[in-house]
Order: C-alpha cells, then structure tokens, then sequence
C-alpha cells in the first residue's frame, strides 16, 4: 500500500531521475543546456496538468514557477521526433511504478486478491504519424490511431497501463502488453474482450472473471444438449443463475447468469440493432432481437463465494474504467490540442498521459478510501494544485505539504451525491452482504 510520501517519491522519480535519463537516451539532450529534459518533462506534464489547453505563453509561467526562464518560441522548437521519443520514456517510466492504497469499506472486494476492470480507448492523431502509430484508415478510422490499453484494480486503486499499441490492433491483442493477472484476481471485461479459450486459461490459472454472454455463443445444459438461446429463457423466470457449459468442441463450464431487462430498455436495444443493421446492409435475426430483453453474463465465480446479486452489481462495477477514460478526456483532453503541427501533439498526447498517471496517484492517497468520493470532482482539486506540485518539485514548499492538503480537501469534499430512485455503483456495492 502507498502512502503520500511514497507517491511524492514517485512523482519525483518520474519528472527528475527518469526524465533526465530518457533524455539523454533519446538523443533529446546531447549537452548541459538551460532546458534540460527533466524541466521540460515538468514545464509539459504540469503545465497541462493544470490547464488542459495551455497556450505556449501558460507553458513558460509553468517554466517560471520551476525556475526556468524560457520563451514560449523556445517551447516551440524542442517539439520534434526526438522530443516524442523522450516523452515517450517518461510515460514508460510512470508507468512502471506501482502505486495502490488500502482497499474501500466495500465488503465484496476482500473476497477477491483484486477486481480489475479492463478496457481500451483510442486517440486519433494526424495522418503524418501514421507510421509511428497506424490506424485502421479507410471507412474504420483514421490513418493513425493510438490505442491505449489500461487496467483499474477496484479494490486497491491500482493501474496498469495505459498500455500503448497501433490504433489498428484489436483489444485482445493488446492485452499481451499488461501484466499477467496473478490467481485470486477477478477481471471483467467488455465483450471486446471476449475469448473462450482465454477464459478456460484463466480458469485453469486460477482467476475468476466476469463477461457478457456474446450473441450467439453455444450454450449447452448440464445434460449435455443445446439450449435454445434466447427462447428458453422465458420459461426460468426475470432472474436465473444456471450451470451450463458453452463453447463448441471444446466446452467451458460457466454459470450463466441473465436478468430481464424493462421493456423500454429492451425497445432502445432493438432500435440500436435495427440502426446498425441499416449501416452494415444487413437484417437483425429473430435471435439477435429476441436477446435484447435480456442481459446475460457468464462466470467462473464458485457460487459460494458470489450469489447472483454479487454478480450483478460487479459487472455493472465494470463501467469504473470507462468513467476514468472520461476523465482523461473530458477533464484531462488527452485527444485535444491547438496546434497543427503534428510531432507537439504527438509530445502532448504523452505527456498529458503522464500528467493524468500523476493525478491518478494522487487521487488514490487522498480519497480512494472513500467510496463515496468522485474522481471527476477530486481530479479538479488535483488540477487546481497542479502549480502548488511543480513549485515543489523545484524545491520551494515540500511536495508532501501539498499533497496532504488535497488530501484534507477531498476528504472533506468531492462526494458523490446518493442517489435513491436509482442508487449509483459504489452504493450497491456496499449494500452487498459482507459474507458470500
């Protein structure tokens, strides 16, 4: 577990030790200079940090606080294929270091060594960097895309990643760039991610997960014979947790677990369909429409150690990692700049990565305990400090100083507000009973 002068230790490492090394590696810095790579990693990650959109002049007052004099031209000049390449290690050396906090007062987590939340998202980026980072092109995307692939533990607030690959890649392709998932971990992930030979390999290593059930998988009793999918699952009722096995000659044994959805939501589904049916030229089956009224999951889960609601209320826990890509780019414009020139947005798409990791640490040792707290409001408090951060990490104020007081800020703020018609994530899962 990290503690705020562990985190301080992190971000130091990061913005000075690392960065002076990446930028002697890179070629970015070849002799002693005014703006060596360390300031210029803090002039950016900082700058941005703290506003989003900063012009070139805001970049040089960030320069200012760190002790550097320097011309927003000056800024300007360092943006090259060198200075991406040196952002680059940077990001690679944040993401390297772990940083995870006590788990919340959430019971269902500590059944479980950890619960991580998996997805991708892209950035498209200017068709000259279609060689650095390729896109799908034609009618499926850009000519450059940058796909980042990231883990959120639940439980201890850990990341990992983003993971960055080719735009073009599919997600599970990307998942071989993060970490092996250690036994006793649950994982659930999107239907992009769905792959029954992954998960038997997953259940042969002892790691549990969560998924939507894909339209159209095998579905077979525990006798052996097919179900009818979805027209059998009128007769079991608006909730059933049911063993079956699914796949084709080489069958998985899952629970299947299935919830009756509102008819209007069920309405939306199909109307969603039909729309995507009309772009592909293509009609929806019978099948494909009799599944909208239900969502479906399969699990490895033992019974024992998480009932049907449990499972419920986790898979809905999955939309965690999509809040924090909203985050990234709604708070954080990791996929906005103002300049054409596309190697400074190449160093900008890196180096707001950089500044959302930092933001992301400290959001965990200030008020990851809390599970009523919200990363959107307590991200707006990290960013109102961001000067207060760069100024210690020039050595005016102690860096911990300024991190125990945005702790003391969250803490006493930046709640979710509870809901009652329609209670948010963290509610039901604390409403879930501490023994399975």
């Amino acid at each position: 577990m990290s503690t705020i002068p562990q985190v301080c230790a992190a971000i130091m490492r990061t913005v000075t030790t690392e960065a002076e090394l990446a930028g002697r590696e890179s070629g970015l810095v070849r002799r002693k200079r005014k703006l060596s790579g360390d300031k210029l990693a803090q002039i950016l990650v900082f700058g941005w940090l703290n506003q989003a959109q900063a012009t070139l002049e805001g970049l040089s007052q960030t320069a200012l606080t760190l002790g550097v004099k320097v011309s927003p031209q000056a800024i300007d000049q360092r943006f090259s294929p060198a200075a991406a390449a040196f952002l680059e290690r940077v990001l690679q050396a944040a993401v390297g270091e772990v940083v995870s906090v006590a788990s919340p007062a959430i019971a269902v987590f500590q059944r479980f060594k950890g619960v991580l939340v998996q997805d991708s998202s892209v950035v498209m980026l200017p068709q000259e960097l279609k060689e650095v980072w390729p896109g799908c092109g034609g009618k499926r995307g850009g000519q450059s895309a940058l796909k980042l692939h990231v883990r959120l533990d639940l439980k201890g607030g850990g990341l990992e990643g983003p993971a960055l690959t080719p735009g073009r890649w599919h997600d599970q392709r990307g998942t071989g760039e993060l970490p092996p998932v250690p036994q006793g971990v649950l994982q659930l992930r999107d239907l992009g991610y769905f792959n029954l030979g992954d998960f038997a390999q997953m259940t042969q290593q002892g790691v549990y997960f969560i998924s939507r059930l894909k339209t159209g998988t095998k579905v077979f009793g525990e006798d052996g014979v097919e179900l009818k999918m979805p027209e059998m699952l009128g007769n079991l009722g608006p909730r059933f947790d049911l063993p079956v096995e699914v796949g084709g000659q080489c069958r998985l044994k899952v629970r299947l677990i299935g919830t009756k959805v509102p008819p209007e939501v069920a309405a939306e589904r199909r109307r969603k369909l039909r729309e995507w049916g009309r772009k592909k030229m293509r009609q929806p089956s019978q099948q494909q429409l009799g599944w909208c009224d239900w969502t479906l999951f399969i699990t490895n889960i033992p019974t024992p150690l998480a009932g049907i609601e449990d499972v419920l209320v986790l898979a809905r826990a999955r939309w965690q990692i999509e809040l924090v890509f909203k985050l990234w780019k709604q708070h954080g414009q990791i996929d906005q700049w103002r300049s054409q020139n596309p190697w400074r947005i190449l160093c900008e798409v890196y180096a707001k990565l950089v500044a959302v990791i930092i933001q992301h640490w400290v959001l965990l040792v200030s008020g990851w305990s809390y599970p009523d707290r919200s990363l959107m409001k307590g991200s707006q408090t990290v960013r109102n400090y961001a000067t207060m951060m760069a100024a210690a990490v020039a050595g005016v104020i102690q860096l911990e100083v300024v991190l125990e007081q945005i702790a003391r800020c969250i803490a006493s703020g930046c709640r979710i507000n509870r809901r009652r018609g329609r209670p948010g994530t963290y509610q039901l899962l604390m409403a879930l009973d501490s023994n399975p």
